[in-house]
């Protein structure tokens, strides 16, 4: 397992699209390493006692209109401990920009300020969003990861076994590819795993006999996603005539990543099998259960009544 630990700040202005107000700060080994982020209002007011200064530092329209009512010298007092306290940086939102005192302090103190012009809820949401994907224990496997109608499906199994294949067949269907060969899986929470591609191989599926193709240069940017939630494996394997096979499905299978347990279909391989088809069906029928509800349950529950009456028959002769 990976777990990332920090996230360059640079990184963060490029995602966020901020404006620099310090040109003269260099950004060049400036982290975040943790995914909160701290709104500095107990801090504005003089009170620095557990203050987390790893955090990113945002500055939104109560905390801006709240300095305006200090005196220089108190503000000028305030920033310095701010800034002393070595915080990663400050971003000013809401339209909101730093006055000279704190850009000036901030070039002292090596502390980097951003402005953004999106409402500081909004944003602080976005940024923690964001934090919480790229901060999160993270695996790399081997598998194919499409998103068939709204559902994350990875498609795991041997080399050669036609997972890429089966993947094509997908996007020529109107599904979308996320990766192919190597699947990054993030841990975002208790419930959700993200999948996502290594930049080198983004967009790029390998069929053997004709070599690598650009799905989103072939087909399309509609044929691609950065990125999606996991909520469905499919192990594709060599059929095994002396192996029992799930018929029905009336008993979940799970497999599990980072401790996250995740849906699991093992699907035996023949000649002759349409394994696009049986992906959608299995995304399909994945989806229904989750809306609440279940083919084979229904099924099992026919039978059981069919038997009940024909018992009932019975007894009346």
């Amino acid at each position: 397992m990976n777990t990332q630990s920090s996230v360059p700040i640079e990184k963060l202005v490029q995602k966020m699209e901020l404006v620099n107000q310090t040109e003269s700060v260099s950004l060049d080994g400036k982290e975040l390493t943790t995914t909160e982020v701290n709104r500095p209002a107990l801090q504005l007011t003089g009170y620095f006692d557990y203050f987390d200064a790893d955090r990113l530092q945002v500055i939104g329209y109560v905390e801006y209109t709240y300095l305006d009512t200090l005196t220089r010298e108190r503000k000028r007092m305030i920033y310095e401990r701010l800034l002393a306290a070595k915080i990663p940086a400050i971003v000013y939102t809401t339209r909101t920009i730093p006055d000279e005192d704190m850009l000036e302090l901030a070039c002292r103190y090596d502390v980097p300020i951003f402005t953004t012009a999106r409402e500081t809820s909004a944003f602080v949401a976005e940024v923690i969003r964001w934090l919480n994907v790229e901060l999160a224990p993270c695996i790399t496997i081997h598998g194919v990861l499409v998103d068939v109608y709204g559902e994350g499906v990875l498609i795991m199994g041997e080399s050669g076994i036609g997972k890429s294949e089966a993947a094509l067949e997908l996007i020529k269907r109107g599904h979308r590819l996320i990766t192919d060969d190597v699947v990054e899986i993030r841990k975002v929470s208790d419930h959700s795993l993200v999948g996502t591609a290594p930049d080198i191989t983004r967009h790029f599926i390998e069929l053997r006999g004709i070599g690598i193709i650009n799905v989103k240069t072939l087909f399309g940017v509609e044929a691609v996603m950065d990125t999606t939630n996991i909520d469905l494996v499919i192990k594709l394997e060599e059929w095994d005539k002396d192996k029992e096979y799930d018929r029905l499905g009336l008993q979940e299978e799970y497999t599990e990543f980072l401790g996250n347990r995740v849906t699991c279909h093992s699907l035996p391989i023949r000649p002759g099998r349409n394994l696009a088809v049986i992906v959608e069906s299995a995304a399909v029928n994945h989806r229904q259960k989750k809306m609440g509800y279940n083919a084979a349950q229904e099924l099992y529950n026919r039978v059981q009544q069919g038997i009940m009456e024909n018992m009932a028959k019975q007894s009346e002769k």
